[in-house]
């Protein structure tokens, strides 16, 4: 292996280097380049076991971009790594290189071809943007993997993967019909199949395109018995070079051998790939078994049926699930068993596939292997069990037990012929044992692929040298079988070492010889594949790491070491870069890695790691990342592994500025809890500042954006009310309603209570049609949720003090507490419990908050009318959280008609949508499916909006753009209106 640059340059040599490099290169890029040390931080591992720091990190714009890196990288002799998604599991996606990250900007579908049916694509569009672009054709593209929503196609080629519906369409690399590709050296061409005529013209031409069409020929040709004897018969080959590509009988394809290269030859710049009909006829059936040995077993009598998708699902992962309380509606669709069998079946109309299901379910229930057979039908139930699937693994990746390994990847995709899997899974389960180790078992079925997580220890010497041995054996294991040490993730430098006992030393030899031919220098992606480094180099956790301990403000897990544990959570998966779903709403926006739940999640990381960022905590980069952070908390709920952005944002922030001034903006807005109630005494003063010529010099001091439309408060506020009102009242209480009735408690929040007093009265109009009597407290509190957003981690804690002493003790006893307020709500389930976390009376506090449609939902509510259309957005804070579905099912019964256009963020997020630094992020999630909801909504829907914030950003926006002036009710006007005898105008 070729030395890179960092051993064969000394430190002062090598940073000259890479200053004269990144100078000629900003020159003359249409794209843009980083390489500070924040920068490089965030690509120094992806979904891997492995670890390294690269030179730098280039996003170029055009194909040009791309010749322009490349040939810098050869003068100054550096090595060059092409990254797509980052989601590789065997440390392809790391390296001590110059690294191309073509997912930012070269992420089109160029074109599509229908008769033919082929695209055109840019090697960093994302697979399922490609199938969306396909599907409006009635095609789609066939290789699906589980990272299908953020996986880049140039990253699909470089790995050959695969996915669920590999049985119908086959790997990668089936689908590509040409790549544009370009070397080491600068030679671009287009390669494809090659026929006799078309070879003998192009080694006519001189050029580089000639010699290395020459050079394959010869190797082909030298190889061809050992590729014959030595390649396994198997669907799922993906380990080593495609050289079987290069054989007559495949018509001499280079575009296909170089699928699976893994870039250490080439660079793709652009490839035509082939679409097929996209099956409309489908049906999804679920077998339960007693074991996953015996779903193994029942392949063979599964395979007549043709199903173009056989997933296999154990126990072990929906045990991990249970234990720790996750996808529990999705675990009760399965049917009865300990392992269990997804199976598609499809034909080209529903007759021929309603015939297929029953003869498959006749089958089924005479078979002795299949103890239940359950028919899947509701899309949202077919979503559900995929998403087990999908995602089990990595949401049971982390082990509960501080003391245990966490299950991790590296032997997790090997393949076998699947009519011998139910013996290759009791030998693989049987050297699981053997080691000691612990494994989840799941995989792609009928094609013999099988996924495994294992608990192995990579963490002490001892554990290090156990698990080389145990690849050792796993390796011969596969090869006993006939099988591919990897049958979907590629080889990287996981496998590469054991690639030998695959395909022997000859055969090595050929490897070598066709990375040679193509890139002779060694410089694209070195260490990987061939002439690689050893499995246990460059380990992310290896055994001179150490967990660092923090002892953080906030609690993020039972753990020693705090937030050094936490930072641990992200496996690199990236489900945060889904362009569909809530998480995550910058990265959505911006397509930038660093403002990804991923990117803060290693920036995190790497600060505590404290060896590529000395300066982290003060890191103006890192402070950036998290200051457009919305703090909308999708990730905790929708990544996998509940990585809490929002809580590493408020330490952070807690933590870079405990040395540093404050902008004058932290003060206002983070405090705005304690500056309403006076800012309420004089409410016509402050409302007419904001219309006046005082207001733009107070943007300004702000750093507002010019057209920031700041909220008008209420001449008086709900506190100033009752004080003129003077309600029924004891020492603590107001009290409203039948004195008879059962207590519960209205939570006044700071926003309501000052901007929007008639919708605390709503509340208690409600309430009391309910059934309840209604107790507001006398003394104001405020649950500091704008502090977290800031950092003010002392100021924050002593409140949520102050509410623990002060007001908790004086509840009536058993009443719930009604937040209307959803940042306030989360601020009671979330932030309350990271300050005390074994608080006996902050956690009783906690249980009893409420949303009012989660208090509603559990007793009988009688509705005396309903509204027609209905657009509902919630606040992303509730979003995924049981209180949404109470919410969406109580609004449900008020609308005859009721759509929720936005699964993620409004844009708005507090003041993240009015300041300068971020309102383009917030414009551009708003405009991306509320405006047009919106817009093609009917005059008579009515706009309902459950959080402040999210209020404002429609207002904001109708300010903006007349055409989108409508009135936004909060949730619990809808209910006033619906449980009222009479309208009293609340529409």
């Amino acid at each position: 292996m070729l030395q890179t640059l960092e051993t064969q340059l000394n430190p002062m040599q090598q940073s000259e280097g890479l200053s004269e490099f990144q100078q000629l290169l900003e020159r003359d890029l249409e794209g843009n380049c980083n390489f500070s040390e924040a920068s490089r931080a965030l690509y120094t591992s992806d979904a891997s076991n492995y670890r390294q720091i690269p030179l730098g990190v280039v996003y170029p714009k055009s194909r040009e971009d791309i010749v322009l890196a490349h040939r810098l990288c050869a003068q100054f002799s550096l090595p060059l790594l092409t990254r797509g998604g980052g989601t590789s599991q065997n440390g392809q996606c790391v390296n001590e290189a110059i690294i191309l990250d073509c997912s930012r900007y070269l992420n089109r579908v160029i074109s599509i071809d229908t008769e033919k049916r082929t695209a055109l694509i840019d090697p960093g569009v994302v697979c399922d943007s490609l199938k969306a672009a396909a599907e409006a054709h009635g095609l789609t593209f066939g290789p699906d993997p589980a990272t299908h929503s953020r996986c880049t196609l140039g990253g699909m080629i470089g790995n050959n993967s695969c996915g669920p519906h590999s049985m119908l369409a086959g790997k990668t690399v089936e689908n590509v019909e040409a790549l544009e590709i370009l070397t080491s050296d600068g030679a671009r061409f287009w390669v494809s199949d090659t026929s006799a005529e078309q070879f003998q013209e192009i080694c006519s031409r001189p050029g580089r395109q000639a010699d290395i069409y020459k050079s394959l020929a010869e190797l082909a040709n030298r190889y061809a018995n050992q590729i014959n004897e030595k390649y396994p018969n198997i669907k799922r080959r993906v380990s080593g070079y495609n050289l079987d590509q290069l054989l007559p009988e495949n018509n001499f394809n280079v575009a296909r051998a170089l699928v699976g290269s893994e870039g250490t030859c080439v660079t793709v710049l652009r490839a035509k790939v082939t679409l097929i009909e996209n099956p409309v006829f489908k049906q999804l059936l679920v077998l339960g078994f007693t074991n996953i040995f015996e779903a193994g077993d029942a392949v063979p009598t599964i395979m007549p049926f043709t199903p173009i998708a056989m997933e296999g699902l154990d126990w072990e992962i929906i045990g991990g699930l249970n234990e720790r309380n996750l996808r529990q509606a999705e675990i009760a669709l399965l049917p009865e068993g300990k392992a269990w069998l997804l199976v598609e079946l499809a034909e080209s109309n529903l007759p021929a596939l309603e015939t297929k299901v029953a003869s498959f379910e006749k089958n089924m229930a005479k078979s002795a292997l299949v103890r239940s057979c359950r028919s899947v039908s509701d899309p949202k139930e077919i979503q559900a069990m995929w998403s087990i699937r999908e995602q089990g693994a990595s949401a049971t990746a982390l082990s509960l037990d501080p003391n245990q390994p966490d299950s991790i990847v590296g032997w997790e995709d090997t393949a076998v012929d699947p009519m011998q899997l139910g013996d290759y899974l009791r030998e693989l389960k049987a050297l699981v044992k053997q080691y000691g180790y612990k494994t989840s078992l799941y995989g792609h079925f009928g094609d013999g692929c099988i996924h495994a997580r294992m608990t192995f220890d990579t963490r002490t010497e001892n554990g290090v040298l156990q698990w080389r041995r145990f690849s050792e054996d796993i390796a011969h294991l596969v090869v006993k079988y006939g099988g591919s040490l990897s049958g979907e993730h590629g080889d990287g430098q996981a496998k590469a070492e054991f690639l030998p006992i695959m395909y022997g030393e000859e055969l090595m030899q050929a490897f070598r010889e066709f990375k040679r031919i193509w890139d002779p220098e060694s410089r694209m992606n070195p260490g990987k594949l061939i002439d690689a480094y050893k499995m246990d180099d460059n380990l992310r956790y290896g055994p001179s790491y150490q967990t660092p301990v923090l002892l953080s403000q906030l609690n993020f897990e039972s753990h020693p070491a705090g937030l050094g544990r936490a930072s641990e959570h992200c496996i690199g998966m990236g489900k945060c870069r889904s362009h569909n779903g809530a998480m995550c709403p910058s990265y959505q926006a911006t397509g930038e890695e660093r403002y990804s739940t991923r990117g803060r999640a290693h920036l995190i990381h790497e600060t505590l790691r404290n060896d590529v960022l000395k300066d982290g905590w003060q890191n103006e980069f890192i402070a950036d990342s998290f200051e457009h952070c919305l703090s909308c908390k999708a990730c905790k709920t929708e990544c996998p592994t509940a990585v809490d952005v929002a809580g590493y944002k408020a330490e952070f922030m807690h933590r870079h500025y405990s040395s540093r001034r404050r902008p004058l903006n932290h003060w206002v807005f983070g405090f705005i809890g304690k500056w309403l109630p006076m800012l309420s005494k004089l409410s016509p003063l402050v409302n007419f500042t904001q219309s006046s010529f005082l207001v733009k010099p107070l943007k300004q001091l702000l750093t507002l954006r010019d057209e920031a439309q700041l909220p008008k408060l209420a001449r008086h506020s709900f506190q100033q009310q009752l004080n003129n009102n003077k309600p029924e009242k004891d020492e603590h209480f107001y009290w409203f309603g039948n004195v008879n009735d059962d207590p519960v408690v209205l939570w006044p929040d700071s926003v309501n209570n000052h901007y929007r007093p008639h919708i605390v009265q709503s509340a208690i109009n409600v309430l009391c049609l309910a059934g309840y009597k209604v107790a507001i407290p006398r003394e104001a509190f405020c649950c500091g949720r704008s502090l977290f957003e800031y950092g003010f981690l002392d100021q924050a804690k002593n409140l949520h003090q102050q509410i623990l002493h002060s007001f908790a003790p004086t509840l009536p006893d058993g009443a719930d507490i009604i937040v209307l307020e959803p940042s306030c709500l989360s601020s009671f389930h979330d932030e309350l419990l990271k300050f005390f976390p074994n608080d006996e009376n902050a956690i009783a506090l906690s249980n009893r908050c409420k949303s009012i449609g989660h208090f509603l939902n559990d007793i009988n509510i009688e509705l005396k009318r309903t509204v027609p259309n209905g657009i509902l957005h919630l606040h992303c804070h509730e979003k995924n959280t049981p209180a949404a579905a109470h919410e969406r099912e109580l609004l449900k019964q008020c609308f005859e008609n009721i759509t929720e256009p936005e699964l993620g963020c409004c844009g708005m997020a507090g003041t993240f949508g009015i300041k300068k630094q971020t309102a383009h992020i917030g414009d551009t999630l708003f405009k991306r499916k509320l405006e047009p909801a919106v817009n093609a909504s009917t005059k008579d829907a009515l706009l309902v909006a459950s959080g402040f914030s999210c209020a404002s950003q429609f207002a904001a926006q109708s300010d903006q753009e007349p055409q989108l002036s409508k009135p936004v009710l909060h949730p619990i006007e809808v209910l006033e209106l619906c449980m009222s005898e009479s309208d009293n105008g609340t529409a």
